[in-house]
């Protein structure tokens, strides 16, 4: 026993020098004698548990509980889990392609990806995941739950769902896919672009310079008149990503994004480049309570500099930044490391982004009940509000001049109709009647 504290020990203190080399002798203190307590519990349960314990098993569950203490974003994934999350990024995995987050004791939809199993089901934000394949989730963590649904394509999961107006949970069986998800897509309307960020993963920036022009081609080669930048359901991802789409409409040196840790650490300052700006075109950004995290940096610094008016519904509200890293064992901790601030020094964290123009999914602007991250078990509560002009723009009624265009008159997406009847009155009412060839009607 003696030796097996004494290598704690050792061991926290190596932590302790790399990590906080100046910190107090009692707080090193405390440090110890809560490790103490826990090497004797372990210690307990090892020598005493009335059937073999697993102690991989066990390390792993005290990690867990230790992150479970912290914020929703902070989480310990097992070598399994920690692996699928790593292809993740690369946009190609085996899945059901659903975002989720744990509320209270519930898992719930945040986003359903376009185009994956999930959305063709028909989940929607904010339903409650009750069951996965007849195991209950209440009380379970999101490595379970990723897990569950992952797997190979092909095979079956079944969810108990339950959503506004049912009056009881309903059973959706899914049919895992392999999920490629091309992170954009586009359309041409009279000369205005529509594109699709799904989420920003490796060489999204990339694909949406190659959808621009491929758009420009579709227009005889002119510029577009117009773009509806559509980042709804968008969960977010690479911030790389995320500032470098940002840069792609602004000038060079504005501040896109700016990050801030404990006592000032983890401080960044992204910054514009004055290379490869797109032309000055009008430009609408649609959200909704699906847009979180890399889609708010995106939105916040676009609207901060006046670059885009933002349409739609108050975002998820996701402020902060997670670093992950890989430990020893294969398995991963996704820490959370800072909070991010737009432009003007806005955070959003627990508020979102306000749109300039509310502009609801349905008909009669009646709000959903979206899961957003004030609603999440532990989540960073807003910091005070510095200016309230600055912090909570309230959003505007739209134009009076607004007039329907035949182009869009047969959509059925309400905020994408919406956000194209008003970029061609601001381009003056030009340009043809219908789309072009090669663009798809939503």
């Amino acid at each position: 026993m003696n030796r097996l504290l004494h290598s704690w020990r050792v061991a926290l203190a190596a932590g302790l020098l790399l990590a906080v080399p100046t910190a107090r002798a009692d707080r090193e203190d405390t440090t110890y004698k809560n490790l103490e307590v826990f090497a004797r519990v372990l210690s307990y349960v090892e020598n005493n548990y009335v059937e073999p314990v697993d102690q991989r098993r066990l390390m792993h569950g005290a990690i867990k509980g230790m992150l479970e203490t912290l914020d929703p974003h902070t989480l310990f994934m097992p070598p399994e889990v920690f692996k699928e999350m790593k292809i993740d990024t690369s946009g190609e995995f085996g899945g059901l392609g659903v975002e989720i987050a744990r509320k209270v004791d519930r898992l719930v939809v945040v986003a359903a990806i376009d185009d994956t199993p999930a959305a063709r089901a028909g989940l929607r934000p904010g339903d409650e995941i009750l069951r996965i394949d007849d195991e209950s989730t209440q009380g379970r963590d999101l490595p379970w739950a990723l897990q569950k649904m992952r797997g190979p394509a092909g095979k079956r999961v079944l969810l108990t769902i339950m959503r506004d107006g049912f009056s009881a949970p309903r059973e959706i069986a899914i049919i895992r896919d392999h999920i490629r998800i091309v992170s954009v897509e586009g359309s041409l309307y009279g000369g205005i672009g529509y594109v699709k960020v799904k989420n920003f993963q490796d060489r999204t920036d990339l694909y949406l310079r190659k959808e621009l022009d491929r758009l420009r081609g579709l227009n005889g080669g002119k510029e577009l008149r117009g773009l509806v930048l559509d980042l709804r359901n968008n969960p977010g991802g690479l911030l790389d990503q995320a500032v470098a789409i940002s840069d792609r409409f602004l000038p060079g040196n504005l501040t896109i994004v700016s990050t801030k840790g404990r006592n000032g650490a983890n401080a960044t300052d992204e910054r514009s480049k004055d290379r490869d700006t797109e032309a000055n075109y009008p430009l609408v950004v649609l959200v909704n309570a699906g847009s979180a995290s890399a889609s708010e940096i995106v939105a916040g610094a676009l609207q901060d500099h006046g670059r885009a008016v933002i349409m739609g519904t108050q975002t998820f509200g996701k402020g902060s930044v997670q670093t992950v890293i890989e430990l020893e064992d294969g398995s991963g901790l996704k820490l959370t490391i800072a909070r991010y601030y737009t432009p003007s020094g806005r955070s959003i964290q627990e508020r979102g982004i306000t749109p300039d123009f509310s502009v609801h999914e349905e008909p009669g602007g009646k709000p959903g009940r979206e899961t957003r991250e004030k609603d999440l078990e532990r989540h960073f509560k807003a910091e005070p509000v510095v200016s309230a002009p600055e912090q909570s723009p309230s959003p505007r009624t739209l134009p009076a001049n607004l007039k329907p265009w035949d182009v869009a008159a047969k959509l059925k997406d309400p905020p994408l109709k919406v956000a194209l009847e008003y970029l061609h009155s601001m381009a003056g009412g030009e340009a043809g009647s219908a789309p072009r060839a090669g663009t798809t009607e939503r």
